[in-house]
């Protein structure tokens, strides 16, 4: 149960953050940093049971027969805890970071949210699941960087950051899945034990390949590092949280979870390898020429991530250690370099490094902790990163390709040096800062609180690495390599040796060169630029969206029938590609004997459809009846072949889909006529349609063709007898159609009427904005006080009664339709019917009021709200999914019962009733949003004025 907790309540706090007052600066960190120590003090209560290499396990049924799995090992257990405790500093330096004009409350919303979808990658034991929270990080991590969604630079950095990621993401998707079907399972307990079947397998480069683009562009590696900068317009407290716990550590901690699986090979050496080693040189030469305090954070970021995942790539169980030792060290002093560059944005109102200057006069104690946390990532002796930098360099001498490796380390610890100090001595030394924006000032005590933190920890850290994050490490490490895990020391002096000596180097050689960049005023870095990843994006974009423009022009038309002829030719041809390797035969099922009345049901169901496809050329109208009549056929079909749902299902479709069809035809736009309808025009004009027939007749050939084949087989056991077999004992219902719909399919059904609801919704917002052409439409027929069905001369004298007697039928029927409507819904379970058809039969009569009762005069005396009936049915149907985990029972698994009531008796409950109750509303309300859009629309056309108010009907 922790492991859910901890999960779920970064997602819990994030709602109630989202609903706090504007104003209520002080309760939101509260709510947030609650949130965060709660969880800290959750994964620390777990420490005990993933100690000498337990593994903590927490599963739910989830959905489609995956489990809802939470994992939690050494390795997960000491990220988790990373992620919290470092969401509780941020969340506490953020209270006086964020000014109270900002919105508050949608900065901690999304902040829990990102926190949890971290966790949630950390903690998942399912890869579906991993890929899920990974996407989340993404989307989380888009809103905070476009937090101040007013600056062009943050929306550019956000959509970037997001592309990127996102793209990524996909890939890691395709290479988990192909990773889970070569393991043959998900899980992740299975996942980590086959890595020898998996660097056997013929799909293994792809999967690695796959799976690191999906890491290398969340960590900001190697070609795709040039997202990380241009983040850099989020807040400062999300970049310090982003860059040391979260977003960018999660490809890293991706590439070290699935190290035991990917790992060993030269693919996985040269490529995750090859972007460290490009990473960390690039990185930390562009980090020296930076002007921006959080540019040059930035770029050290990207060259350390590189450190690490050269690590990761060097197939040595040691330097993995080294890997998830540096992870921890790198967290700590850049969060903490972080925040000192938000203190001196906030207080002295710019981070321009050549303005600022001196500051250590104004601001002693931001000096002293940004100059310990700089030297720290320096590598200087006596402080974490010098110990995690010492065995990386320790690695790159001892690996089996050491030959390169050693100079390319030194030479980038060198830089590293440099653009440290660039970092200490160009802000807080040198002479008195003038013209700046504020003066400049210690900011609150409690501001400096985290960063002083994370400062003694690197000391403590750097001078008792095995009293401290020792036990950590090694059970992360037993986590990762189990019965593999080397023996290491994490003693701060080993001796006079060779990684030593590159430490000096690189030391001396970094202040020497930052000396030498000085004397020169240096101002460049014009090499990195002249591969600006920002511009390769961009021209990326650019090529994308043209190329996409080109393809619109030769595919899209204003013609219909064209992109009617397009989506048919590509639907043939996907269905073509599976039976193209494997061929096409006909069973042996011997054929029953033609009956002549269906033969006839049958050619007149061929008449109309020919009919229909004749008259849609001259008049739409009676085209639209033919369709009917061959819709009509089709339910009588159903019928004959003793499917009644399929029947009643047809029939009310066709009904309400014939008349908002109807409603809508005098909508359509002209028929576009050719050019030239004599001579060559009307040859041209006879192929086009001789050829749209030939492509019609070939892909109902075969579809028939397909449905023969299907049909004729024999002692093949498909799933129409399963159903047929289970629709009672694991359905709990009679009526095998209404069972697959809402409980072997609900998934299906739950994702059909979701559509249908975006569709009606989507009609509604067109037709509101769709002004139609005067010349276009016919002269209106109705005045605003008539039925829509009046006669078309208004003026003309009637006979008495004329319009009263059907409307009053009408309004008479509605009541009694309703009863029909409920009566197959409540009995669709074990008998024909259901939520679909009562849907159905219940909007037909709602079409009929607004036929014969006229517009004002229904919506004057109903109070149906069709958007209500959407959102309600939708709620309903996934309500009903969602009841069943609390059963541990698999999303939208049927769940039944006997309730015994006084006088009643027995009564026999199913959660499939809610459901179909959600089909029946959203149903009910898609059919009539769509037509009260119809409605409102030849209203608007006809008389060119608004609506009658609410008031105004009223008074009518």
């Amino acid at each position: 149960m922790s492991l859910i907790l901890i999960v779920l309540l970064p997602f819990i706090g994030s709602l109630l953050a989202a609903c706090m007052p504007s104003n209520a600066r002080n309760a939101e960190a509260w709510l947030a940093g609650g949130v965060a120590v709660v969880c800290a003090a959750l994964v620390i209560s777990l420490q005990s049971q993933v100690a000498d290499g337990g593994v903590v396990r927490h599963a739910l049924p989830w959905i489609a027969g995956l489990d809802f799995s939470l994992r939690l090992d050494g390795y997960a257990w000491l990220f988790a805890l990373l992620v919290a405790v470092m969401g509780g500093l941020v969340v506490l330096y953020a209270r006086y970071y964020m000014s109270p004009d900002d919105p508050v409350p949608r900065f901690f919303s999304f902040f829990l949210a990102f926190m949890g979808s971290m966790l949630g990658v950390v903690l998942s034991g399912n890869l579906i699941q991993l890929v899920m929270f990974w996407e989340l990080t993404s989307l989380a991590s888009f809103m905070l960087i476009a937090y101040w969604n007013h600056r062009i630079d943050a929306r550019r950095g956000a959509r970037m950051a997001l592309i990127v990621t996102a793209t990524g993401g996909l890939c890691l998707l395709a290479g988990v899945l192909m990773l889970g079907q070569v393991v043959g399972s998900y899980d992740l307990d299975r996942v980590l034990v086959a890595g020898d079947r998996v660097r056997a397998h013929a799909w293994y480069p792809a999967i690695l390949a796959l799976i690191a683009l999906g890491a290398l562009t969340k960590s900001a590696q190697f070609p795709f590092h040039f997202w990380l900068p241009h983040a850099m317009a989020a807040p400062t407290p999300v970049s310090a949280y982003l860059h040391s716990a979260t977003m960018v550590k999660a490809g890293v901690f991706l590439l070290a979870r699935f190290w035991p699986v990917l790992s060993g090979s030269e693919e996985w050496f040269w490529l995750i390898g090859g972007a460290g080693l490009c990473s960390l040189v690039l990185g930390a030469y562009a980090a020296m020429f930076q002007r921006d305090m959080k540019g040059v954070l930035a770029y050290s970021t990207i060259s350390h991530l590189g450190l690490i995942t050269l690590l990761l790539g060097m197939n040595s169980p040691l330097a993995l250690v080294a890997a998830v030792f540096h992870i921890v060290n790198h967290a700590t002093f850049k969060a903490s370099l972080f925040m000192a560059a938000g203190i001196v944005d906030h207080e002295t109102g710019t981070r321009d490094l050549t303005r600022l200057s001196g500051l250590a006069r104004a601001m002693p104690i931001t000096a002293t902790l940004a100059m310990v946390a700089a030297a720290s990532m320096a590598g200087v002796p006596l402080l974490n990163g010098f110990l995690s930098k010492e065995m990386f360099f320790a690695e790159t001498v001892f690996t089996a390709h050491s030959g390169w490796l050693p100079v390319a380390a030194v030479i980038a610890g060198i830089f590293s040096v440099a653009y440290s100090l660039r970092f200490i001595l160009q802000v807080f030394y040198g002479p008195a800062p003038h013209d700046l924006p504020r003066a400049p000032h210690e900011p609150p005590r409690w501001m400096l609180v985290p960063s002083a933190l994370l400062v003694l920890a690197c000391l403590l850290v750097g001078i008792l690495p095995g009293l401290t994050v020792g036990p950590f490490l090694d059970n992360a490490a037993q986590a990762i390599l189990g019965v593999d895990k080397p023996a290491y020391s994490l003693a701060i002096w080993h001796g006079f040796n060779l990684p030593l000596l590159m430490s000096l180097v690189a030391l001396v050689g970094g202040v020497l060169l930052y000396l030498w960049l000085q004397w020169r005023q240096a101002s460049g870095g014009i090499l990195i630029y002249r591969f600006d990843g920002k511009r390769a994006f961009e021209f990326v974009m650019a090529t994308s969206m043209s190329a996409a423009d080109h393809l619109m022009r030769y595919v899209s038309s204003r013609r219909l029938q064209v992109q009617l002829l397009l989506l048919v030719c590509a639907a043939f041809i996907a269905a073509l590609i599976p039976l193209w390797p494997h061929g096409f035969r006909f069973g042996d099922k011997p054929l029953a004997p033609l009956d002549p009345v269906f033969a006839l049901l049958w050619l007149s169901g061929a008449a109309c459809a020919v009919g229909a496809a004749h008259q849609a050329k001259y008049h739409r109208l009676v085209a639209l009846i033919l369709a009917g009549g061959a819709g009509l056929a089709t339910c009588l079909t159903f019928a004959w072949f003793s499917a009644p749902d399929l029947a009643l299902t047809q029939i009310t479709v066709e009904v309400v889909t014939v008349v908002l069809i109807l409603l809508g035809l005098r909508w359509l736009p002209r028929r576009i006529e050719q050019p030239g309808q004599a001579g060559a025009g009307s040859v041209i004009a006879y192929s086009r349609r001789l050829r749209d027939f030939g492509i019609a007749a070939l892909v109902g050939c075969g579809m028939a063709g397909l449905t023969f084949a299907v049909m004729s087989r024999t002692a093949i056991e498909g799933i129409a007898p399963f159903f047929i077999r289970e629709s009672l004992p694991q359905g709990g219902g009679l009526n095998v159609v209404n069972v697959i719909l809402v409980d072997f399919r609900g998934f299906d059904t739950l994702g059909e009427i979701t559509v249908l609801g975006i569709v009606a919704l989507t009609v509604y917002a067109l037709l509101r904005r769709f002004r139609p052409a005067p010349e276009s439409v016919a002269p209106p027929q109705q005045q605003l006080d008539q039925p829509m069905m009046a006669a078309p001369n208004p003026d003309a004298a009637l006979p008495a009664g004329y319009l009263m007697v059907p409307t009053v039928l009408v309004r008479l029927i509605m009541p009694v339709a309703a009863l029909v409507s409920l009566y197959f819904l409540l009995r669709g379970h074990n008998a024909p019917g259901g939520g679909f058809v009562g849907g159905l039969i219940l909007s037909t009569a709602v079409i009929l009021q607004y036929m014969f009762g006229g517009i004002v005069w229904v919506e004057s005396r109903s109070r149906l709200h069709p958007q209500y009936w959407i959102a309600i049915g939708l709620l309903a149907a996934g309500s009903a999914g969602i009841g069943s985990w609390f059963a541990a029972r698999p999303f939208l698994t049927s769940l039944a019962g006997d309730l015994h009531l006084p006088l009643i008796g027995a009564v026999h409950l199913s959660s499939v009733l809610p459901f179909d109750i959600g089909v029946y509303m959203l149903v009910v309300g898609a059919t009539t949003l769509v037509l009260v859009a119809l409605a409102h629309q030849s209203l608007r056309t006809q008389h060119r004025k608004p609506l009658p108010t609410q008031q105004e009907r009223q008074a009518d």
